[in-house]
């Protein structure tokens, strides 16, 4: 196997070989350590979920799956009810683990919807669903990435230059990824492209984890400030932005890494087209409008201290440290799903995908 379908095909998230606990690729460590984790209580799923052990939405959603099966084969009870209000106690908890990625609740409430509607059988039988839902949950994001990233590719020509920001790909999901995946695709069909990496500030997702991935894969990739995207995109150098997205709203809004909606503004005005790649589970028909999603922030000391051998800050200096921004829907050129390319307007392209 070589180095590009090492990457395409790395299983960073999975149930061990007994099929009882989670194992996941520690993301905090890399590019300098690989490191597997085995999580294999609440408590180690939960944090290694706010920690950004694992991280990007549809891997959150994999690892909660299989999170919240392998807690369910803990709960020692014959009894549907007691297994219910118990499994029902692990999903709230690991629900509460962060916020604003979608594919967090739709995956816990879509094993719990597994439960609910298999009352009639006995435990042991609900776990062997919930053991094939978990499952399921991964195969089917794998297939889904894969269709991303093919109509994705539609979007760009060889030689193009592609902006991103944050990590959209293998390690953010199942196989090719979002974002990245139609830059892999085209990698292994022969095609080439010039990506610039936004660093991604302050947890460097760009720097760690989307120029590791793109350089192991063989792809051109540079690395800039995520201040430093203006100014390749006024040279000329790039022709289309691709990023990811953790909650999508029914108007086209799209929640992702917190510098997007800049990387946006900016490419509007170069006259750059700005995609948002994403699975449909992302999209979230419930919520109206970008203002209508919840924005986690995190501690201050991710900006302050976090990768420096000392403090970039005085102790008392207050910071404003929220983990996602909001992309206005006027400033995407088009949302690309597994069931095609959604265009403007969003309230009726978004709509038809769940019809």
């Amino acid at each position: 196997m070589n180095e590009l379908q090492q990457v395409i095909g790395a299983d960073n998230v999975k149930l061990d070989a007994e099929g009882k606990h989670v194992v996941i690729i520690d993301q905090t460590k890399l590019p300098n350590v690989t490191e597997y984790l085995t999580l294999g209580t609440a408590e180690d799923i939960y944090d290694a979920i706010f920690q950004l052990k694992v991280r990007g939405a549809p891997a959150i959603g994999i690892c909660a799956g299989y999170g919240i099966y392998t807690l369910a084969l803990t709960i020692d009870t014959e009894d549907y009810d007691v297994f219910l209000a118990k499994f029902r106690e692990y999903k709230d908890y690991l629900n509460s683990s962060r916020p604003t990625a979608v594919n967090l609740s739709w995956a816990l409430n879509r094993m719990e919807s597994v439960v609910l509607t298999n009352r009639d059988k006995t435990v042991k039988e609900i776990l062997a669903l919930l053991e094939r839902e978990s499952r399921l949950i991964q195969e089917e994001d794998i297939e889904m990435c894969r269709r991303i990233s093919e109509f994705g590719l539609s979007l760009v020509k060889d030689g193009d230059g592609i902006l991103t920001h944050c990590n959209a790909g293998p390690l953010a999901t199942s196989r090719y990824g979002t974002a990245l995946g139609p830059i892999l695709l085209g990698k292994e069909r022969g095609m080439n492209f010039k990506v610039f990496a936004d660093e991604t500030r302050p947890l460097l997702q760009g720097a760690r984890l989307t120029s590791y991935e793109l350089k192991k894969a063989g792809v051109d990739v540079t690395l800039i400030c995520d201040n430093m995207a203006s100014i390749v995109m006024k040279n000329g150098w790039v022709q289309a932005c691709f990023v990811g997205c953790d909650r999508v709203a029914a108007n086209g809004d799209a929640a992702n890494k917190i510098g997007t909606s800049g990387v946006a503004i900016l490419a509007k005005y170069y006259g750059i087209p700005f995609y948002v790649l994403g699975p449909t589970s992302t999209i979230d028909m419930k919520c109206k409008t970008g203002a209508d999603i919840e924005i986690e922030l995190r501690n201050p000391d991710e900006i302050k201290k976090k990768f420096y051998s000392e403090p970039m800050a005085l102790e008392e200096v207050p910071c404003y440290n929220p983990a996602f921004d909001v992309t206005d829907h006027e400033l995407i050129a088009g949302i690309v799903t597994e069931k095609g390319i959604c265009r403007a307007p969003y309230t009726e392209s978004l709509a038809k995908l769940f019809e």
